[in-house]
C-alpha cells in the first residue's frame, strides 16, 4: 500500500491502475469506514481512500481543530483491508490559493435539516468532493447511508454536472445495540453512550408505525422528539422526507426516510432509517 501525498503522484499512479474505487474520508477510521472499503473492493482493480480533515464544511465553534487526526492507525488499518493507495494531502496541496476561489453551491436541500444548523457544511463538502473526484478519476465511489443528506446532495451533484463516476450507497454500520458508528461517538460519557442507543430505538419505532400504515408523519416526529427530550437530548429535527431527494413526505409516498439529529452533552449525532411501503 502506498501513501500519497501529492496530487501529482496520485495522477502518476492512477494511470497504471486499472479500474479504482474511492472512499473519501475525514480518518480517525471505524468499522463503518471499512465497511465501506470491502464494498469498494467488489467493484474495482484497486481501491484508493482519501483522509483529509476539510476545513470548508465545518462551522464557527465546530470540532475542526480537536477533529482527531490519526493516519499511522488509519493507513495499518486500510493496509490490513488491501487498499491499494491512501491519499493523505496536506491543506496547502489542496487548498493552495489558501481560500477556494470557486465553489459548488448545492441546491437549496443544503440549508434543510442538518444544513440549517450548519451554514455552508453542503458547500464545503460538494467542493471538497469534485476536487477529489477530479484528482483520483475514479470509476465508482462509494458513501455510507448515515449522512442520508450528504449522499443525497452528492448523488445529485454527480448527476447535474454529468460527472464521470457511479455513486455507491452502502448501508450504516452500527454497533450491537444499534447506535450508528461515528468518529463523533468517542467524545460521549459513559453515560451519554449508554444513552445514545435511544435515537435508533426511536426512529425504529416510528418506522414500524409507518410500514403497520400509519402516515401521520407530524405526530409521529412530535411524539420522537418529546421522547428523546425526555432522556435528556436536544433535539435539532426528527423528519419523514421522501427517500429519493429528501423532500417533504406526504401520503402515498412509497419509499420514505426517517432523518434525524440532535444533541447529548456537546456530541451530535445523526441517523436514519428509510421505509418502503406496500
Amino acid at each position: 500500500m502506498q501513501i500519497i501525498h501529492g496530487i501529482a503522484q496520485l495522477r502518476e499512479w492512477r494511470k497504471t491502475a486499472g479500474r479504482v474505487a474511492f472512499v473519501p474520508t475525514m480518518g480517525n477510521l471505524h468499522e463503518g469506514h471499512l465497511a465501506l472499503v470491502r464494498e469498494a473492493k467488489r467493484h474495482a482493480d484497486a481501491v484508493v481512500v482519501s483522509i483529509f480533515v476539510n476545513r470548508l464544511q465545518f462551522g464557527q465553534g465546530e470540532d475542526f481543530d480537536k477533529y482527531p487526526r490519526t493516519l499511522q492507525q488509519d493507513a495499518d488499518k486500510l493496509e490490513g483491508e488491501g487498499v491499494a493507495v491512501v491519499f493523505a494531502p496536506d491543506e496547502k496541496e489542496l487548498y493552495p490559493r489558501v481560500q477556494q476561489q470557486y465553489n459548488v453551491e448545492p441546491p437549496h436541500l443544503q440549508n434543510e435539516l442538518c444544513g440549517a444548523y450548519r451554514p455552508g457544511h453542503f458547500r464545503g463538502v460538494a467542493t471538497v468532493v469534485t476536487k477529489l473526484f477530479n484528482i483520483v478519476e475514479a470509476d465508482v465511489a462509494c458513501f455510507g447511508k448515515k449522512d442520508y443528506q450528504q449522499l443525497t446532495i452528492i448523488q445529485g451533484m454527480v448527476d447535474d454536472l454529468n460527472m464521470n463516476i457511479q455513486i455507491i450507497p452502502v448501508d450504516t454500520g452500527r454497533a450491537a445495540d444499534g447506535l450508528a458508528l461515528s468518529s463523533r461517538n468517542q467524545y460521549l460519557s459513559e453515560a451519554e453512550r449508554a444513552e445514545a442507543p435511544r435515537l435508533y430505538r426511536e426512529l425504529s419505532q416510528m418506522a414500524q408505525a409507518i410500514a403497520g400504515g400509519n402516515v401521520n408523519y407530524a405526530e409521529l416526529e412530535s411524539q420522537a422528539t418529546a421522547n428523546l427530550q425526555g432522556g435528556g437530548w436536544q433535539v435539532d429535527y426528527v423528519e419523514v422526507r421522501h427517500a429519493g431527494n429528501l423532500q417533504v413526505a406526504h401520503a402515498g409516498d412509497k419509499h420514505v426516510v426517517i432523518v434525524a439529529a440532535a444533541r447529548l452533552g456537546s456530541t451530535r449525532l445523526i441517523d436514519n432509517i428509510e421505509v418502503f411501503i406496500d
